[in-house]
């Protein structure tokens, strides 16, 4: 049976309790894990430790911390300081993120992002396995590196993000899951293929790497107002975050709608680029209208063959009430 899990969201949420007491909702509802994602809003290391002081059972998770604004040691002393505070719940999700984030906002260059991903996937393995760190990365170089407490036991699992076919075979090759942002259902199984075959090299079984498919939900009784919050929510991503999300969409068949979207959006002209999201793509690439519609896509997301979770995510203008009624109407106890 598919995991059902949750995005904690980074916008629109006034206060740190108040994306808390979403975290406690999902456990309430019987929601497997809580990610949180660390853009430009409350950091995840601290978010995450609250939430496991919160809670007693969800599982805890990154998705995603960037490979960029941390070394790889720090991050794998934060996953073990996770890991151990929250007895054993964390997941730690991490990727390259993109360039609009790491050159514009933490002032780094964008160099070689799958290796780097890469060699971070490694070194964070080295410290929390507790034993000494030498590592000599093309990119990334730590010496005499060891943890001053106890190894979590077991140590939390490594899941990367990745949308191009490279990416996802890195996933596949190196680490214990990945995340799928930003796909249809046939984008998606498309990609399945490079993620075996990066299992295939590293001479891993498949079936071992975890998939987690992140699906933008939202679920009202008005169903347009839901549809708008969501091709709100779409056109932000694609427009305005850098290209690769416009990419993504371009190569599962949509190559005219995503830049159309992204030109409007740089151009300033953001209603314009909302507009151009199509009905058909927004089914494409969401769950959303009202309770009912809401659960049968959910359902056509979920049985995608090869899939082991869903990260129920919200659109970003999402309000409290919003959340609350999406997560009910997909709460795994119904």
């Amino acid at each position: 049976m598919t995991d059902r899990t949750i995005h904690l969201p980074v916008a629109a949420q006034d206060s740190l309790d108040d994306v808390l007491d979403i975290g406690v909702r999902a456990e309430e509802l019987g929601y497997d894990r809580a990610w949180f994602p660390e853009t430009w809003g409350r950091d995840a290391a601290t978010t995450l430790a609250a939430l496991a002081d919160r809670t007693d059972d969800i599982g805890v998770g990154t998705s995603i911390v960037n490979t960029y604004s941390r070394s790889p040691a720090l991050v794998g002393q934060t996953a073990a300081t996770l890991q151990e505070h929250s007895d054993g719940r964390f997941r730690l999700g991490l990727g390259p993120s993109g360039p609009a984030v790491i050159q514009g906002w933490h002032g780094e260059s964008f160099e070689r992002p799958l290796r780097r991903t890469r060699e971070y996937v490694e070194i964070v393995r080295q410290v929390l396995s507790g034993e000494q760190v030498d590592y000599d990365g093309d990119l990334v170089q730590t010496r005499g590196f060891r943890l001053r407490q106890d190894a979590p036991e077991p140590a939390p699992e490594i899941d990367v993000t990745g949308m191009g076919p490279k990416a996802v075979e890195l996933a596949g090759r190196f680490a214990d899951g990945w995340h799928a942002l930003m796909f249809t259902r046939e984008g998606f199984a498309e990609r399945l293929d490079d993620l075996r075959t990066g299992a295939e090299l590293g001479g891993r079984d498949p079936e071992d790497v975890r998939t987690t498919f992140v699906l933008p939900c939202c679920a009202l009784p008005d169903a347009d107002a839901a549809r708008n919050l969501a091709r709100q929510h779409l056109a932000f991503y694609v427009g305005g975050m850098g290209d690769f999300y416009r990419n993504a969409l371009a190569r599962q068949g949509y190559e005219e709608a995503a830049h159309a979207i992204y030109d409007a959006w740089q151009d300033g002209e953001h209603e314009r680029a909302v507009g151009t999201v199509s009905d058909d793509l927004l089914d494409a690439l969401a769950a959303v209208g009202t309770p009912e519609q809401v659960r049968e896509r959910y359902e056509a997301f979920a049985s995608i063959d090869g899939l082991d979770a869903v990260a129920v995510s919200f659109p970003r203008a999402a309000d409290g009430e919003v959340i609350d009624a999406t997560m009910r109407a997909l709460a795994p106890e119904r």
